[in-house]
């Protein structure tokens, strides 16, 4: 059988898996469910040794002043990290908007409404740390929908799946390729507008910037479009709460280079990069680490110092907060 016909098959009996593991959780008590997600994010640490090679790995070069001990236990806390994250998605496409925004807690909410009050539209940018989705249906519901980028999943019925729980509140999501000239639109028309900042990048409008002490291919589009529009970028993370309850925090705006600098478009990205790198510094933990982010290690980065030897990554800046 060649591997086309075995394609479908797969993503069936994935799609069907899924399914049955939300009916399950949908039973549950919140807190069981949160167990039994951070369970099985421990399940996946012990089989997956690719991910969690790759993992240790990243670990170990971003932050080198940890023990080795340390390591892994970041390491561990991520994948246990996903797999709540994964058992609260499938809770969250269950529950009634009112239900889902009582257990979200907001701060900074200052900041949006004075972006969107200006009329100009609001850049948002966040990674893949702490509970990343919640934060497209929260922002809907408390200002007003996002219109974000993401990566298409191989598996169209899971993508489905996933598409259907973003956009119920009316979150628009737009695939990576043309996904510029849609960003485009919605800030001229005065929307929000979300990306993720930590994905590498491989094509020509990639810029290299420096993430955790070693060179990564990042976007330009957040920064091309900021400069381009004047619309503010604002940086949101959701972090977990004690109680089974979420914050989503909006950063003070990033402060915005001369449109005029040669490297204005590097030096943006740079800065939406640090504050990023601040918070995976803080709780480790709540980053994926089991992605290939740094494909890039000898690349120069602009305005920089070289990178560091291996044993050194990441040695070049403390921990912030």
């Amino acid at each position: 059988m060649t591997a086309g016909p075995r394609r479908p098959i797969r993503h069936r009996a994935e799609y069907l898996a899924v399914l049955a593991a939300q009916r399950l959780v949908r039973t549950l008590p919140r807190r069981w469910a949160a167990g039994l997600g951070r369970g099985l994010g421990r399940l996946f640490h012990r089989w997956d040794d690719r991910r969690r090679d790759t993992a240790v790995r990243n670990v170990r070069a971003a932050l080198p002043g940890r023990t080795d001990d340390e390591h892994r236990a970041i390491v561990a806390g991520a994948f246990a990290n996903v797999g709540r994250h994964v058992i609260e998605l499938l809770r969250f496409d269950a529950m009634r908007v009112e239900e889902m925004m009582a257990l979200v807690e907001f701060e900074g909410a200052e900041h949006v409404e004075r972006a969107l009050g200006a009329g100009r539209g609001a850049m948002f940018f966040t990674g893949h740390f702490g509970f990343w989705e919640l934060h497209v249906m929260a922002h809907a519901v408390r200002f007003e929908p996002i219109l974000m980028v993401a990566r298409t999943l191989d598996n169209p019925l899971l993508e489905a799946m996933i598409e259907r729980v973003r956009t119920r509140v009316g979150t628009r999501v737009v695939p990576r390729q043309g996904a510029v000239r849609g960003l485009l639109r919605g800030l001229l028309e005065h929307r929000s507008v979300g990306m993720m900042v930590d994905q590498h990048m491989q094509d020509r409008s990639a810029v290299t910037v420096e993430f955790l002490g070693r060179p990564a291919a990042a976007t330009s589009a957040i920064a091309a479009l900021a400069l381009r529009t004047g619309a503010p970028v604002i940086p949101v993370f959701t972090v977990p709460r004690p109680g089974q309850r979420y914050r989503v925090v909006y950063e003070p705006p990033v402060e915005m280079p001369d449109p005029r600098r040669a490297d204005a478009v590097q030096v943006l990205t740079q800065r939406c990069t640090d504050v990023l790198a601040s918070y995976v510094r803080r709780q480790p933990d709540l980053w994926l680490w089991m992605h290939r982010r740094w494909r890039r290690a000898d690349a120069p980065v602009a305005g920089r110092p070289a990178p560091a030897p291996a044993s050194r990554a990441g040695a070049g800046r403390p921990p912030t907060g």
